[in-house]
């Protein structure tokens, strides 16, 4: 398929094979850019920069202007759904998120009360990105998935295992679809918005997806993310939407069968080859340096890039990391990185 755009990696979630990959990085705005870590200096915490519209934005920009990616990635967090959702929400110097109360019962759930509007800095966020991008660059938007944002919101933080919400979904299946309903309500109504305001692809984010069984996947991953697909696509048929069921292993094929989504993300535990062979002919996929080959650089940062592009010639394909890049990322490296996928060392 041929379509003419001035925006390669809109291009190709849309299922065209550009001559140079695209590429962009998870959390490529965040710690590893001095700029960033000077901004944050100045104005406090990671939520109170997350929730002001100018701080955002000019986060948002931070690797644009230093790298022209070719995707800028809305800065946020996607516990600010369980937040709209009526948690409290708070982050633990090195310690990560907390949110509170924790919904381990119905009646936790059913006291909450949701508020909207304590979204909309984040859609003021998206209209002040969109003003300021160059042509040429695809404004990505985000949500967390369902499975993945009912995990904190029943642990009330990070887990290694999500023991709490698994053993929640098998002894309580009841509330725990309850609060994945929600959770997709809120999601639909929160994409469409971004969308409305000026983002052109939306990511989904299963960060935990890999911790599920095959048949918890299906009920937990799969059905809500169809739910996601078609309820944003009946508010925005021209939404173009990324899934990244990270940790899904041998599951990809049935997640990028049966979910809709335009685009699959890879983590970097997949063997590409083994993705190109297995996933839909064509299906655009995302992906999957390791995050640590990153940091490494040198000639090993050369043969990983080289072999994820060599895998992934025959499809559209969008260059990213397996997960989100790691704070002691040397600019060096992404600079090496960028001129390896468009076209050599320099």
């Amino acid at each position: 398929m041929s379509i003419s755009t001035p925006k390669p990696l809109l291009a190709t979630l849309r299922g065209e094979k550009q001559p140079i990959p695209p590429i962009w990085l998870m959390r490529q705005a965040g710690r590893y850019l001095p700029e960033y870590r000077a901004l944050r200096a100045e104005k406090g915490g990671f939520l109170e920069l997350a929730m002001d519209p100018e701080s955002a934005a000019e986060i948002t920009l931070q690797p644009i202007r230093r790298f022209a990616m070719d995707g800028a990635i809305l800065f946020s967090d996607i516990l600010v759904v369980p937040m709209a959702l009526g948690q409290k929400l708070w982050f633990e110097t090195g310690e990560g998120p907390r949110l509170a109360p924790k919904v381990q019962a119905r009646a936790v759930l059913d006291a909450l009360e949701p508020d909207a509007a304590l979204l909309d800095p984040v859609y003021a966020t998206v209209r002040r990105v969109a003003a300021a991008l160059p042509a040429e660059t695809t404004f990505l938007g985000f949500a967390g998935s369902p499975w993945t944002v009912a995990t904190y919101m029943i642990a009330g933080q990070g887990s290694r295992e999500q023991a709490e919400a698994r053993r929640l979904a098998y002894g309580d299946s009841a509330l725990m679809q309850a609060l994945v309903d929600r959770i997709v309500d809120c999601t639909i109504d929160y994409l469409a918005k971004q969308i409305e305001a000026g983002v052109e692809a939306v990511q989904l984010f299963d960060s935990w997806a890999g911790s599920l069984s095959p048949a918890q996947f299906e009920r937990w991953v799969i059905a809500p993310t169809v739910r996601i697909v078609e309820g944003l696509r009946a508010r925005c048929p021209q939404a173009v939407v990324i899934g990244f069921p990270k940790g899904a292993g041998g599951k990809l094929p049935a997640y990028a069968r049966e979910t809709g989504v335009d685009a699959v993300g890879i983590d970097e535990t997949v063997d590409p080859a083994w993705a190109h062979a297995s996933l839909p002919e064509n299906l655009p996929v995302q992906g999957n340096l390791d995050p640590l080959a990153l940091i490494a650089g040198g000639a090993e940062l050369d043969s990983a890039v080289d072999r994820v592009l060599s895998a992934f010639a025959g499809r559209p394909h969008v260059f990213n990391l397996g997960h989100g890049i790691l704070p002691d990322t040397p600019i060096a490296h992404v600079e090496q990185l960028l001129a390896r996928v468009r076209g050599g060392s320099e």
